[in-house]
Protein backbone atom coordinates (compact mmCIF):
# COMPACT_ATOMS: atom_id res chain seq x y z
CA UNK A 1 0.00 0.00 0.00
CA UNK A 2 3.23 2.63 1.21
CA UNK A 3 4.98 1.20 -1.91
CA UNK A 4 1.74 2.97 -4.51
CA UNK A 5 1.08 5.89 -2.23
CA UNK A 6 1.38 8.94 -4.13
CA UNK A 7 0.62 12.88 -3.21
CA UNK A 8 -1.57 14.31 -5.19
CA UNK A 9 -1.01 18.10 -6.78
CA UNK A 10 -3.90 19.61 -4.82
CA UNK A 11 -2.46 18.02 -1.54
CA UNK A 12 0.73 19.67 -2.61
CA UNK A 13 -0.48 22.92 -2.93
CA UNK A 14 -2.66 22.76 0.79
CA UNK A 15 0.69 21.53 2.03
CA UNK A 16 2.81 24.44 0.64
CA UNK A 17 0.15 26.85 1.35
CA UNK A 18 0.08 25.71 5.15
CA UNK A 19 3.85 26.07 5.34
CA UNK A 20 3.75 30.01 4.14
CA UNK A 21 1.04 30.72 6.22
CA UNK A 22 2.37 29.14 9.40
CA UNK A 23 6.25 30.79 8.74
CA UNK A 24 5.25 34.01 7.23
CA UNK A 25 1.67 35.28 9.22
CA UNK A 26 3.18 35.31 12.64
CA UNK A 27 6.43 37.30 11.20
CA UNK A 28 4.14 39.57 9.36
CA UNK A 29 1.70 40.26 12.46
CA UNK A 30 4.96 40.61 14.96
CA UNK A 31 5.77 43.43 12.18
CA UNK A 32 2.62 45.04 11.65
CA UNK A 33 2.26 45.21 15.21
CA UNK A 34 5.30 46.63 16.12
CA UNK A 35 5.53 49.47 13.81
CA UNK A 36 1.75 50.24 14.68
CA UNK A 37 2.48 50.46 18.28
CA UNK A 38 5.94 51.55 18.44
CA UNK A 39 6.61 48.78 20.20
CA UNK A 40 10.26 47.02 20.84
CA UNK A 41 11.01 44.40 18.61
CA UNK A 42 12.95 42.35 21.56
CA UNK A 43 10.14 42.55 23.59
CA UNK A 44 8.51 39.91 20.88
CA UNK A 45 11.65 38.06 20.93
CA UNK A 46 11.75 37.48 24.47
CA UNK A 47 8.01 36.32 24.17
CA UNK A 48 9.61 34.15 21.16
CA UNK A 49 13.04 33.08 23.32
CA UNK A 50 10.64 32.21 26.56
CA UNK A 51 8.49 29.61 24.83
CA UNK A 52 11.71 27.83 23.30
CA UNK A 53 13.58 27.87 26.98
CA UNK A 54 10.44 27.03 29.01
CA UNK A 55 8.22 24.69 26.93
CA UNK A 56 10.82 23.37 24.36
CA UNK A 57 14.64 22.62 26.14
CA UNK A 58 12.90 22.39 30.03
CA UNK A 59 9.09 21.27 29.66
CA UNK A 60 8.96 18.90 27.39
CA UNK A 61 12.13 16.71 28.68
CA UNK A 62 11.10 16.63 32.24
CA UNK A 63 7.93 16.14 31.37
CA UNK A 64 9.33 12.77 28.72
CA UNK A 65 11.12 11.64 31.88
CA UNK A 66 9.16 11.79 34.54
CA UNK A 67 5.61 10.73 32.91
CA UNK A 68 6.35 9.34 29.30
CA UNK A 69 9.87 8.12 29.12
CA UNK A 70 9.55 6.05 26.26
CA UNK A 71 8.84 8.87 24.25
CA UNK A 72 12.72 9.72 24.24
CA UNK A 73 13.42 5.85 24.19
CA UNK A 74 13.62 5.52 28.00
CA UNK A 75 12.31 2.79 29.93
CA UNK A 76 9.38 2.50 31.77
CA UNK A 77 9.43 3.20 35.46
CA UNK A 78 7.21 2.96 38.36
CA UNK A 79 5.46 6.89 37.78
CA UNK A 80 5.27 6.18 33.54
CA UNK A 81 3.66 2.86 34.23
CA UNK A 82 1.42 4.21 36.94
CA UNK A 83 0.44 6.85 34.69
CA UNK A 84 -0.08 4.85 31.67
CA UNK A 85 -2.58 2.88 33.83
CA UNK A 86 -4.26 5.83 34.51
CA UNK A 87 -4.90 8.15 31.21
CA UNK A 88 -6.84 10.80 33.33
CA UNK A 89 -4.24 10.94 35.54
CA UNK A 90 -1.60 10.84 32.17
CA UNK A 91 -4.06 13.48 30.54
CA UNK A 92 -3.74 16.00 33.73
CA UNK A 93 -0.04 15.50 33.38
CA UNK A 94 0.04 16.79 29.94
CA UNK A 95 -2.14 19.40 30.81
CA UNK A 96 -0.08 20.30 33.98
CA UNK A 97 3.19 20.40 32.20
CA UNK A 98 2.60 23.14 29.80
CA UNK A 99 0.44 25.14 31.76
CA UNK A 100 2.81 25.81 35.08
CA UNK A 101 5.89 25.96 32.71
CA UNK A 102 4.55 28.26 30.00
CA UNK A 103 2.95 30.61 32.63
CA UNK A 104 5.62 30.57 34.81
CA UNK A 105 7.97 31.55 32.25
CA UNK A 106 5.23 34.67 31.72
CA UNK A 107 5.74 35.37 34.94
CA UNK A 108 9.54 35.15 35.87
CA UNK A 109 10.34 37.52 32.26
CA UNK A 110 7.66 40.13 33.31
CA UNK A 111 9.27 40.26 36.67
CA UNK A 112 12.95 40.26 35.26
CA UNK A 113 13.88 41.67 32.13
CA UNK A 114 10.77 43.26 30.92
CA UNK A 115 10.24 44.69 34.49
CA UNK A 116 10.39 48.63 33.04
CA UNK A 117 8.47 48.14 30.52
CA UNK A 118 4.95 49.18 32.37
CA UNK A 119 3.04 50.17 29.15
CA UNK A 120 0.06 47.64 28.62
CA UNK A 121 1.08 47.13 25.24
CA UNK A 122 3.87 45.60 26.52
CA UNK A 123 1.51 42.21 27.31
CA UNK A 124 0.00 42.01 23.62
CA UNK A 125 3.95 41.85 22.39
CA UNK A 126 4.84 39.56 24.48
CA UNK A 127 2.02 37.31 23.64
CA UNK A 128 2.24 37.56 19.96
CA UNK A 129 6.02 36.76 20.33
CA UNK A 130 5.41 33.56 22.69
CA UNK A 131 2.26 32.38 20.69
CA UNK A 132 3.88 33.27 17.07
CA UNK A 133 7.02 31.82 17.21
CA UNK A 134 4.80 28.45 18.41
CA UNK A 135 3.28 28.69 15.49
CA UNK A 136 6.36 29.13 13.36
CA UNK A 137 8.44 26.59 15.20
CA UNK A 138 5.27 23.57 15.20
CA UNK A 139 3.41 23.78 12.21
CA UNK A 140 5.49 25.85 9.84
CA UNK A 141 8.48 23.19 10.48
CA UNK A 142 6.49 20.44 10.79
CA UNK A 143 4.46 21.13 7.62
CA UNK A 144 7.82 22.06 5.58
CA UNK A 145 8.39 18.38 6.81
CA UNK A 146 5.96 17.03 5.49
CA UNK A 147 6.60 18.45 1.93
CA UNK A 148 10.13 17.18 1.93
CA UNK A 149 8.33 13.75 2.84
CA UNK A 150 5.62 14.20 -0.14
CA UNK A 151 8.86 15.03 -2.64
CA UNK A 152 10.22 11.94 -1.42
CA UNK A 153 6.91 9.66 -1.10
CA UNK A 154 6.74 10.69 -5.33
CA UNK A 155 10.04 9.77 -5.95
CA UNK A 156 9.77 6.76 -4.24
CA UNK A 157 12.59 7.65 -2.02
CA UNK A 158 10.36 7.35 1.21
CA UNK A 159 10.87 3.92 0.82
CA UNK A 160 14.45 3.63 1.63
CA UNK A 161 12.95 5.07 5.12
CA UNK A 162 10.26 2.52 5.53
CA UNK A 163 12.17 -0.18 4.65
CA UNK A 164 15.02 1.38 7.71
CA UNK A 165 12.20 1.50 10.28
CA UNK A 166 10.52 -1.92 8.90
CA UNK A 167 13.90 -3.29 10.14
CA UNK A 168 15.16 -1.53 13.00
CA UNK A 169 12.34 -0.06 14.82
CA UNK A 170 9.20 -2.08 13.42
CA UNK A 171 7.15 -0.70 16.33
CA UNK A 172 7.23 2.52 14.64
CA UNK A 173 5.31 1.27 11.26
CA UNK A 174 1.98 2.31 11.79
CA UNK A 175 3.47 6.04 12.96
CA UNK A 176 4.73 6.22 9.35
CA UNK A 177 1.77 4.52 8.05
CA UNK A 178 -0.19 7.22 9.39
CA UNK A 179 2.36 10.56 8.11
CA UNK A 180 1.61 8.72 4.41
CA UNK A 181 -2.07 8.81 4.62
CA UNK A 182 -2.37 12.43 6.39
CA UNK A 183 -0.36 13.22 3.34
CA UNK A 184 -1.47 11.51 0.46
CA UNK A 185 -5.22 12.63 1.32
CA UNK A 186 -3.98 15.96 2.78
CA UNK A 187 -6.91 18.67 1.77
CA UNK A 188 -8.04 22.50 2.50
CA UNK A 189 -10.15 21.00 5.60
CA UNK A 190 -6.99 19.57 6.74
CA UNK A 191 -5.87 23.01 6.62
CA UNK A 192 -8.20 24.88 8.56
CA UNK A 193 -8.88 22.71 11.13
CA UNK A 194 -4.76 23.47 11.41
CA UNK A 195 -5.35 27.33 10.45
CA UNK A 196 -8.00 27.23 13.19
CA UNK A 197 -6.21 25.89 16.16
CA UNK A 198 -3.76 28.15 15.86
CA UNK A 199 -5.79 31.04 15.97
CA UNK A 200 -7.15 30.22 19.02
CA UNK A 201 -3.33 29.04 20.32
CA UNK A 202 -1.67 32.16 19.53
CA UNK A 203 -5.34 34.41 20.91
CA UNK A 204 -5.01 32.57 24.09
CA UNK A 205 -1.26 33.31 24.54
CA UNK A 206 -2.00 36.63 24.05
CA UNK A 207 -4.97 36.68 26.81
CA UNK A 208 -2.59 34.84 29.61
CA UNK A 209 0.10 37.28 28.11
CA UNK A 210 -2.25 39.97 29.67
CA UNK A 211 -3.36 37.99 32.77
CA UNK A 212 0.13 37.50 33.82
CA UNK A 213 1.49 40.84 32.76
CA UNK A 214 -1.28 42.72 35.35
CA UNK A 215 -0.28 39.96 38.12
CA UNK A 216 3.55 40.97 37.61
CA UNK A 217 2.71 45.01 37.78
CA UNK A 218 -0.36 44.98 40.97
CA UNK A 219 0.44 42.70 43.84
CA UNK A 220 -3.32 42.76 44.28
CA UNK A 221 -3.55 40.88 40.96
CA UNK A 222 -1.65 37.93 41.58
CA UNK A 223 -3.98 35.86 41.71
CA UNK A 224 -4.14 36.31 37.78
CA UNK A 225 -0.65 34.18 37.57
CA UNK A 226 -2.52 31.08 39.25
CA UNK A 227 -5.66 31.61 37.28
CA UNK A 228 -3.35 31.67 33.80
CA UNK A 229 -1.74 28.18 34.89
CA UNK A 230 -5.74 27.13 35.52
CA UNK A 231 -7.00 27.98 32.07
CA UNK A 232 -4.05 26.51 30.21
CA UNK A 233 -4.06 23.41 31.97
CA UNK A 234 -7.59 23.14 31.39
CA UNK A 235 -7.40 23.85 27.64
CA UNK A 236 -4.57 21.35 27.12
CA UNK A 237 -5.88 18.66 29.67
CA UNK A 238 -9.51 18.36 27.29
CA UNK A 239 -7.06 17.74 24.18
CA UNK A 240 -4.65 15.22 26.01
CA UNK A 241 -8.16 13.19 27.61
CA UNK A 242 -8.86 13.40 23.44
CA UNK A 243 -5.26 12.06 22.32
CA UNK A 244 -5.50 9.37 25.34
CA UNK A 245 -9.24 7.91 24.39
CA UNK A 246 -10.86 8.99 26.97
CA UNK A 247 -13.39 11.16 25.09
CA UNK A 248 -14.08 10.94 21.84
CA UNK A 249 -14.38 14.20 20.03
CA UNK A 250 -14.42 15.33 16.38
CA UNK A 251 -11.42 17.49 15.61
CA UNK A 252 -14.22 20.76 15.22
CA UNK A 253 -15.70 19.66 18.62
CA UNK A 254 -12.36 19.64 20.08
CA UNK A 255 -11.89 22.63 18.30
CA UNK A 256 -14.85 23.98 19.84
CA UNK A 257 -13.80 23.49 23.47
CA UNK A 258 -10.49 24.75 22.65
CA UNK A 259 -12.10 27.98 21.38
CA UNK A 260 -14.57 28.62 24.67
CA UNK A 261 -11.45 28.34 26.65
CA UNK A 262 -9.37 30.80 24.13
CA UNK A 263 -12.00 33.37 23.65
CA UNK A 264 -12.30 33.85 27.91
CA UNK A 265 -9.27 34.16 28.18
CA UNK A 266 -8.64 36.39 25.56
CA UNK A 267 -11.79 38.76 25.91
CA UNK A 268 -12.26 38.91 29.57
CA UNK A 269 -8.44 39.60 30.10
CA UNK A 270 -8.53 41.91 27.27
CA UNK A 271 -12.07 43.60 28.05
CA UNK A 272 -11.41 43.49 31.85
CA UNK A 273 -8.00 44.44 32.08
CA UNK A 274 -6.35 45.95 29.14
CA UNK A 275 -8.74 47.86 27.75
CA UNK A 276 -9.53 49.47 31.07
CA UNK A 277 -6.14 50.69 31.83
CA UNK A 278 -5.54 54.05 30.89
CA UNK A 279 -2.71 54.45 32.70
CA UNK A 280 0.77 53.17 33.27
CA UNK A 281 0.96 51.23 36.18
Amino acid sequence: MMGNAHVGTMSFAWLIAGAVLFIAVPAVTAIIWKVKKKEPFTTILLGAATFLLFAVILEKPIQNVLAFPTAMGLPDHAVSRFLSANPVLSALVAGLFPGVFEETGRLIVFKTVLRKRKNKETSISYGIGHGGFEVMLILGMTYLQYLAYAVMINTGAFGVVIDQVASQAPEQLSSIESVVSLLTGFSFADLSIACVERIFAVLFHIGASILVFYACRDKKRFWLYPLAIVLHTGMDFIAALNIFGVINLSPWALEGIVAVFTLLTFFGAYLLLYRKDNRNL
